[in-house]
């Protein structure tokens, strides 16, 4: 994990101001921002991590708890709004010191506009703005150095690091926002006339996960220390064993460990490893989770093909 430094925690000074949009001093100071996080129900979540099984939730969660954890640091933010209808992720952020919104019906956009809406009607001389709940390195000095560089009027955004989604949309003076999360969403919020911003210096607010390859530049970055405890959990660490059934109908069957207990495994973690097909006594690397007869295997392959979550995860 990066060394922590007195900038990673609380930065001495906010960054600039956006290019060509200068913040005038005339203009009234702001309240701190109400920033508005989404959370989706945790066991819909990072569907591209799938194959960890019974992890993806509860790295789901620790996305989230870091993403919140950071903002709620942030000197320029005054508070963060999560709207979510997941119980066990509405616990754990209130206990960080989020405010919580029970989430709408109608997908991602309803819920940021929800979001802030409420924002706005709870704090009215507040900017708003709606952040990614998958910023596991999020640093509060770099997110101040975004909030700084939004203008003082109309809407701006800040795109993710393969510049085609966006993990920040903000409006400082009490417009509605209009979010347009999604495939694609940088050229939408483009196409609706919200400004681009383009910053240096600011890696960790870019950075959202979806896939092993986000997860391993994210550590990169330096993982919060939620995210990074949970990656030093054991399911995680890849086994061997040897295949011992498989019915290629169901693609499912079953290993045997090394010390000769069988391990089923279903259709999802033989497709995780992307064999074709498995014969009896074939070496494999295998994940597992649950304890005694709930124990199954979560991803397999052969001992020669990569395991992308765990190679991610492992420093």
């Amino acid at each position: 994990m990066a060394p922590m430094t007195e900038d990673t925690v609380r930065p001495a000074a906010v960054g600039p101001t956006a290019p060509g949009r200068p913040r005038d001093p005339a203009d009234p100071p702001r309240t701190g921002w109400s920033v508005v996080v989404p959370v989706k129900p945790l066991a819909e979540a990072k569907s591209r991590l799938a194959a960890l099984g019974a992890l993806r939730p509860r790295l789901a969660l620790a996305f989230a708890r870091d993403t919140v954890a950071a903002a709620l640091a942030c000197p320029a933010v005054g508070r963060v709004l999560v709207v979510t209808r997941d119980a066990r992720a509405a616990a754990a952020l209130r206990a960080l010191g989020a405010d919580v919104l029970a989430d709408e019906p109608g997908g991602l956009n309803p819920a940021l506009a929800h979001g802030a809406a409420s924002a706005l009607r709870r704090h009215p001389r507040s900017p708003v703005a709606t952040l990614s709940a998958d910023l596991p390195a999020l640093r509060p000095a770099e997110l101040a150095r975004v909030l700084a560089a939004v203008p003082p009027h109309g809407r701006a955004f800040l795109p993710d690091a393969p510049g085609t989604g966006t993990v920040l949309l903000a409006g400082a003076d009490g417009g509605p926002l209009r979010p347009a999360f999604g495939p694609g969403s940088r050229a939408a919020h483009l196409a609706g006339g919200a400004t681009e911003l383009r910053l240096p210096r600011v890696p960790s607010v870019r950075r959202d996960v979806d896939t092993p390859a986000d997860l391993a530049a994210a550590r990169l970055l330096g993982l919060g220390p939620a995210t990074a405890a949970l990656l030093r959990s054991p399911m995680l660490a890849p086994m061997q064993a040897t295949a011992f059934t498989f019915e290629p109908t169901t693609r499912s069957g079953s290993v045997l460990l090394d010390d000769g207990t069988p391990v089923p495994f279903d259709g999802p973690a033989f497709d995780a490893g992307g064999l074709r097909l498995l014969r009896a006594g074939q070496r494999v690397r295998i994940r597992t989770t649950g304890e005694g007869a709930d124990r199954r295997v979560v991803f397999l392959t052969l001992q020669t093909f990569p395991d992308p979550e765990a190679d991610a995860a492992r420093p």
